[in-house]
């Protein structure tokens, strides 16, 4: 998952845009498949434009020209939105030859372009293999502050008016902008857990003894994603250190900034060492070392695992194989105490230009095409993921489990953490210390030394 902004709780009351929506996947999707690459022509008798300076798509005073070509990752929220507005904005925009380069494995397969200075023009953040972060430090990525600020979209609206949560600062300037919002949090089978009579989690203390409970049963109370363990990190570990912080959540943008003083603050020693409880007591599924995403998610879906920590994408990624009657629960955080806030650790997906694209004009008016009204209801119905666009929930047709996520995220009392981006081998080396936490071959202590020794390295 890839990971940045203010508050999102006011904008957070559209978190779930349009939505007809069950959650999607995004930053985990490594497996297999080829990239798709296709050229896409208009099929209409329209003439209509959307460029980077106006604002509908229907003035023609500037036509777009020449080639843009689109990278985007296909995880779980699949590839039906981005063959869709493409098309869209193919047949605005009929002069245009676009280039859509898409896949599970498209990061790593454009990684030599990048590097070689011939990248897209336009790019979706997401997957495994790009960090917005990286990319701005290593000059990837165009400078949008200064369009941004008055940037409309084809309604004629302010994007940044728009946006549920803003773009996210790097050094006080904006490179990406988040199209996608979604939580980290736990989910449970509310139908196996009216059935056994278990209590659902409200905070730290009911999800021990629930799961104590679950554990007599025979079943693992919690199982989490072993291979990828920045599940767990965005879930647990992240919340537990705000809740312990005072619900102060610029400890972790002081972690993304590499402040050493940050990772040593008593706060993280007492969010690891919830997760060193929870080892202890022998909640976590032995599975759980290396265990991938789509095997995690299946163990909970079969029952074998009652606590899963993941993204609001979950139920969507795995919608094929979700069992009749499955309803699923959801809370943003665990790990506050009794009577604690709920904290929520939000995360987007977000898109970019290129510093180096060939035609960012395209790359512009196609940000002021997607980032409409019409294309925020669009996206919900098709990736099946609550957009970044304002937008009510009251009229949708959301499952129960996106309705748990809008009352924890509209609620004033919810901590919500804005999206934050760490530094690639400072948020490899915290996933791969609580990897080593969970089974036993490090202290809290020695979680600490981990990371701040790669915080030191980076910080050179």
């Amino acid at each position: 998952m890839t990971m940045n902004k203010k508050m999102a709780a006011i904008g957070l009351a559209g978190i779930l845009a349009a939505v007809s929506l069950t959650g999607c996947g995004s930053k985990n999707n490594n497996e297999a498949a080829s990239t798709t690459t296709e050229n896409t022509t208009a099929n209409t008798s329209e003439n209509t434009t959307a460029t980077n300076t106006t604002n509908t798509s229907t003035d023609t005073t500037a036509k777009l020209t020449g080639d843009f070509e689109i990278q985007y990752f296909v995880g779980g929220y699949g590839d039906k939105w981005w063959k869709q507005v493409i098309s869209d904005f193919q047949a605005a925009n009929p002069d245009l030859k676009i280039k859509q380069s898409g896949g599970p494995q498209i990061n790593e397969q454009m990684k030599p372009r990048w590097i070689g200075g011939n990248p897209p023009d336009f790019v979706y953040i997401d997957g495994a293999g790009l960090n917005d972060r990286q990319m701005v430090e290593d000059g990837q990525l165009e400078d949008l502050t200064d369009w941004l600020k008055d940037a409309k979209n084809i309604d004629g609206d302010l994007i940044t008016d728009i946006l549920a949560q803003p773009a996210q600062q790097f050094d006080g300037k904006v490179y990406n902008i988040p199209l996608v919002l979604n939580s980290w949090g736990v989910f449970w089978n509310k139908a196996l857990f009216k059935e056994k009579g278990w209590t659902e989690p409200t905070d730290f203390q009911s999800f021990l003894d629930t799961s104590d409970k679950i554990k007599a049963a025979g079943i693992n109370p919690f199982i989490h994603t072993g291979k990828y363990p920045y599940y767990i990190n965005g879930s647990i570990l992240y919340p537990a250190i705000v809740s312990a912080n005072n619900n102060d959540f610029t400890i972790l943008q002081d972690m993304a900034a590499n402040k050493v003083e940050a990772f040593e603050s008593p706060a993280v020693l007492t969010a690891l060492n919830k997760i060193v409880e929870l080892r202890d007591k022998g909640f976590i599924d032995p599975a759980s070392i290396q265990i991938n995403h789509t095997d995690s998610q299946m163990l909970f879906l079969q029952n074998k695992d009652a606590f899963i920590p993941n993204g609001l994408w979950l139920p969507n990624e795995m919608s094929k194989d979700i069992p009749d009657g499955f309803d699923f629960g959801f809370i943003p955080s665990v790990t506050q105490d009794a009577g604690g806030k709920v904290v929520a650790n939000t995360s987007t997906s977000t898109v970019a230009i290129a510093k180096d694209a060939k035609n960012k004009d395209a790359a512009k008016a196609f940000l002021q095409f997607i980032f409409s009204k019409a294309q925020a209801s669009q996206w919900a119905e098709l990736s099946g993921a609550p957009s970044n666009i304002k937008g009510d929930i009251s009229a949708s047709n959301a499952p129960n489990f996106v309705k748990d996520a809008a009352k924890y995220l509209t609620d004033p009392n919810t901590v919500v953490i804005p999206t934050i981006t760490y530094n690639a081998d400072v948020d490899k080396a915290m996933m791969d210390a609580t990897d080593a936490l969970t089974i036993s071959k490090i202290t809290p202590e020695e979680w600490v030394k981990r990371v701040t020794d790669a915080v030191k390295k980076v910080s050179k």
